[in-house]
């Protein structure tokens, strides 16, 4: 039975809040279209200083894990996010990841047989209704390239936030970090030199914009993401996700000016219903609270075998 474990949870949301500011500081602060460029300098500056902290490579068989979990988590997911990022509007750059939730559900079955059950089917469910209503009247039009970036950072992540399940890592959650960081900002490197050329100027705002993504953004983001999935089913982290297009919308109403009404209103009350509905506290207390069948009242003089029978119906 799955314990309550609300520390975790609320350690987990750290992440998807701080990953729901993405969209706002890559649209205000970054130079434009360089999505290459931004995974890059996100992922390794922090990924070398947090493998020097360690001090640890990895070994044997965790070599190419390591270069896998690299790939989905840091290599492909960065460029795709940022990808979105520049061709659609915060909030709805945001609300595209509330998809997750059902991407992790429903590759975690058949990689490391966990069930989602029917109550995180529905709150996932119940959280793309309300990114529905999120999305209703934002500004901006829909952009493909946008919108293939942000459905396809969705299956990448996913498949790696599974892969971190099914591979129980050897060392702790900062050098597991640390191999992820070096080994997506060492693929993203080369290309993003080749497709974007040389590194554009940054200024003031641009540098304290890259060092947001990178120090709150992507390494304590991913440490808490990443703890959390170490401690909760992977179901249960994916609903957490959905933290992040609350947070973009309500950067892009605050910063932006996007627009904002009753719908966006009840959209954001559905997703935080369905992100607390599939959480192991609720579940666990929930069953607890269940009625449960009444067994008959025992008959004056019954024996111990009318006894036994009451104790198999129960």
């Amino acid at each position: 039975m799955e314990t309550i474990r609300w520390r975790f949870v609320f350690l987990t949301m750290i992440a998807p809040a701080a990953w729901g500011t993405t969209y706002i500081v890559t649209e205000q602060f970054l130079p434009p279209d360089r999505p290459l460029f931004a995974a890059t300098v996100r992922a390794l500056p922090v990924g070398l200083v947090l493998l020097a902290m360690r001090r640890r490579l990895p070994s044997g068989i965790w070599w190419w894990r390591a270069i896998a979990l690299g790939i989905c988590n840091i290599g492909l997911f960065f460029p795709l996010i940022f990808l979105a990022a520049y061709h659609l509007p915060g909030g709805l750059a945001a609300t595209v990841q509330a998809a997750s939730p059902l991407a992790v559900m429903a590759l975690a079955l058949p990689i490391i047989r966990e069930r989602p059950g029917r109550v995180r089917i529905v709150a996932a469910l119940v959280g793309l209704v309300g990114v529905a209503l999120l999305v209703l009247r934002s500004p901006g039009q829909l952009d493909g390239l946008g919108l293939l970036g942000a459905f396809g950072s969705v299956v990448v992540s996913a498949l790696g936030f599974v892969l971190i399940k099914k591979w129980p890592a050897p060392v702790d959650m900062l050098t597991l970090i640390s191999w992820q960081l070096v080994v997506g900002g060492l693929v993203l490197l080369p290309v993003g030199l080749l497709v974007e050329g040389a590194p554009p100027a940054i200024d003031l705002p641009a540098a304290a914009g890259f060092v947001w993504l990178a120090v709150v953004g992507t390494g304590v983001a991913y440490y808490c993401w990443f703890r959390g999935l170490t401690h909760m089913p992977a179901g249960a982290v994916s609903l957490i996700g959905l933290i992040n297009p609350v947070v973009g919308t309500a950067l892009g109403v605050a910063v932006a000016g996007e627009v904002f009404g009753w719908a966006q209103a009840l959209g954001m009350l559905l997703v935080l219903g369905g992100v607390l509905a599939g959480q192991p506290g609720v579940i666990a207390l929930r069953r607890r609270t269940r009625p449960g069948p009444v067994a008959p009242a025992r008959e004056p003089g019954a024996g111990t075998d009318t006894r036994q029978e009451q104790l198999s119906a129960a």
